[in-house]
């Protein structure tokens, strides 16, 4: 029997929860480009739920809102690329 080994302690992680339930917001408008900008990567790919820890409907929403100000060129399709002269 070995005594030596070193215990490890397991810590669950902190619950994540919907940042829109919490603040109780019906709907997602396409026109407040602050928010709408937090949920997409530098390269403006649509972060998924595990990342943004929102619930079904409300990424269901946040999607489309996303499409919506990108149609209205309010956010772009992806990074434009400078070329090379």
């Amino acid at each position: 029997m070995n005594n030596n080994r070193k215990r490890r302690y397991f810590r669950y992680p902190k619950k994540k929860f919907c940042h829109f339930c919490s603040n109780k917001m019906d709907e997602i408008d396409y026109k407040d480009i602050n928010l709408l900008s937090r949920y997409v990567t530098e390269r403006y790919k649509i972060l998924g739920r595990k990342t943004t820890a929102t619930c079904a409907k409300h990424q269901r929403m946040l999607t489309t809102a996303i499409k919506r100000a990108r149609v209205m060129a309010l956010l772009p399709f992806t990074v434009s690329r400078k070329l090379k002269g």
